[in-house]
């Protein structure tokens, strides 16, 4: 079967920086809905559509078209004592950028550097300004359920489960990537 909109595809996946330095193989495939779902980076949807099981390829995917350049207005100072303790680097948060746009979506913010009493947080995705390369291998493709297409994601094994007549014991699939536009 050949990939096309509203096919469940199934990935090995393989992510490095443009340098060829990994940042994150697959233990579990990737599991998508094809079709422009923002299941994954639309460059991936377009380098797989059309083909089929045993399809290998290694993409590269610029800034643009995966996580958005790096935008040194989403770091912010705060004072340490308006975050909880214990803090960490690494700790992220929900917070709002600076923005006189009351429409603008929270971000996630991560603790980046702790000074006495002040503390780093970038609103940036961890990928932004970095060009990646993606090493794919489809390993599976099937044709989505109604219930699939109507959610506009996959159910089941590696998929989402939206309780406890999904779930058959297995964690679902968390690679999410939700591009900027």
């Amino acid at each position: 079967m050949k990939i096309a909109k509203n096919t469940v595809v199934t990935v090995d996946y393989k992510l490095l920086d443009a340098q060829g330095d990994l940042i994150e193989e697959s233990r579990d495939p990737m599991v998508y809905l094809h079709g422009g779902y923002e299941n994954t980076l639309p460059k991936i949807e377009e380098a797989l559509d059309g083909k089929e099981v045993g399809f290998e390829d290694t993409i590269q995917v610029e800034p643009q078209d995966a996580f958005g350049d790096y935008d040194p207005n989403l770091v912010k100072i705060e004072p340490r004592g308006r975050l909880p303790t214990p803090l960490e680097v690494g700790m992220q948060f929900e917070g709002s950028p600076e923005t006189e746009d009351e429409d603008e979506q929270p971000l996630i913010f991560t603790v980046t550097d702790i000074a006495d009493d002040k503390v780093v947080l970038d609103g940036n995705h961890p990928l932004a300004g970095m060009a990646l390369r993606f090493t794919l291998k489809v390993t599976d493709v099937r044709e989505a359920t109604e219930e699939e297409i109507a959610h506009e994601h996959v159910h089941g094994a590696h998929g989402h489960h939206h309780g406890a007549e999904d779930d058959d014991g297995e964690e679902g699939d968390h690679f999410r990537t939700h591009p900027i536009h």
